[in-house]
Order: C-alpha cells, then sequence, then structure tokens
C-alpha cells in the first residue's frame, strides 16, 4: 500500500458560524470512519436543522484519502461541497465529515459568493477542532510456545507493538498493532530462523 503510515483526522465533533449579507452557514466537522457514519451525522444535522435550505458536506475516508465525496445538496453546481472538500485535502484531513448548513437571508450571493461562504463555513468548523495526528497500523495475530514469552515480549518491544489481545498456555497467542512502516523489518525479524514465532497472521489495518 503506497501510502505514509502518518495521518491526520479530528479528535471531537466542533462547529463555526460564517455570515455574509444575512445568510447563515453553520459549520460542523466529524471524526467518521465509514460511509454509515456519515449518513448518521446528516440524518442528525437535516433533524436538528429542518428549516435550513442547504446542507452541503463532503467527507474524505481512509489513511490512503482515496474514498471521498462531495455534495452541493441544490446548490449551484461545484459551489458548495467542491469548496468544502477542497479545506479538508488543505488542511490534509481524512476520516472527517464537513457538513455546512445554509440559512439563506434574502440576499443572493452569486457564484463566487457561494464558494467563498461554503469555503469559510468549512474553515471555521476546521479551525474550532483538535486535529489529530495518527498512525496506520497492521495487527497481526502470534502463535508461539510458552517457553518463548520473554523472546516474543522483546521483540514487540523493540517495534514497539501495542497489544490488544493475549492468551498463554502450551501454545500462547498475541494479537497486536504495529506501525506500518515497521511492519517490513518486523515481519523480516520474525521469519529469521530459528523464528521464536509458531505462525504469524496479518489481520488487516486498524
Amino acid at each position: 500500500m503506497l501510502f505514509d503510515d502518518t495521518y491526520y483526522t479530528v479528535s471531537a465533533p466542533a462547529e463555526g458560524l460564517f455570515k455574509d449579507r444575512g445568510s447563515k452557514f453553520f459549520g460542523y466537522i466529524f471524526p467518521v470512519k465509514s460511509e454509515q457514519e456519515v449518513k448518521d451525522h446528516l440524518a442528525a444535522l437535516r433533524k436538528e436543522h429542518h428549516s435550513a435550505r442547504h446542507h452541503c458536506y463532503a467527507y474524505r475516508l481512509g489513511p490512503d484519502k482515496q474514498n471521498f465525496r462531495a455534495n452541493d445538496d441544490g446548490e449551484p453546481s461545484s459551489t458548495a461541497g467542491k469548496p468544502i472538500l477542497g479545506q479538508i485535502q488543505a488542511h490534509d484531513l481524512t476520516d472527517v465529515l464537513v457538513v455546512v448548513v445554509r440559512y439563506f437571508g434574502g440576499t443572493l450571493l452569486g457564484v463566487s459568493g457561494l464558494i467563498n461562504a461554503y469555503k469559510q463555513g468549512a474553515i471555521e468548523a476546521i479551525q474550532a477542532s483538535q486535529i489529530l495526528e495518527k498512525h496506520v497500523m497492521y495487527h497481526y495475530r502470534a502463535t508461539f510456545r510458552f517457553e518463548q514469552t520473554s523472546e516474543i515480549m522483546k521483540i514487540l518491544k523493540q517495534y514497539d507493538c501495542k497489544i490488544t489481545e493475549q492468551g498463554f498456555d502450551e501454545n500462547s497467542y498475541l494479537e497486536f498493532d504495529i506501525r506500518k512502516n515497521f511492519a517490513g523489518t518486523f515481519e523480516d525479524k520474525a521469519a529469521q530462523h530459528p523464528s521464536p514465532f509458531l505462525s504469524l497472521v496479518y489481520q488487516g489495518l486498524r
């Protein structure tokens, strides 16, 4: 997977407000991990702001940043969703949803005015949030002989692995996370002869 193992998201929901010629643009940002979470937040905002004319949004998911979408929700094409997505990209964020809810103030803003207003609504939400640096983690399950426990723990500590589940018996096991950038050298270490592992199975991304 050709992407870095460090990415940026937000730690918690946040909101901001931008006003222009009577119209109000309420900006919201949410940490999300799936399209279902996106739908849930949108449904909640539409219920909360049921009298608003537009609920425009953009999101980007995944550490590779390849899953994204922008929606104008009835505004002229590319005047709302695209500038919102532009701010997600400009701040290098992923696993986030940004929604800008508009209450019309009676004065038409024009295409350039709308683009600027939705951009600023997104900026207000992003600036109100706490940006969080995270690492892409590979998840593994390892089995080994109990007498190898000390050696296994030494290797995991060397690569700063985070143990998520464990069991110790005649054939013991550990499940753990390791940073993507460390995974290749870790697997090489684990494959050395004689290997302390009975098996080492990659379980997917975290």
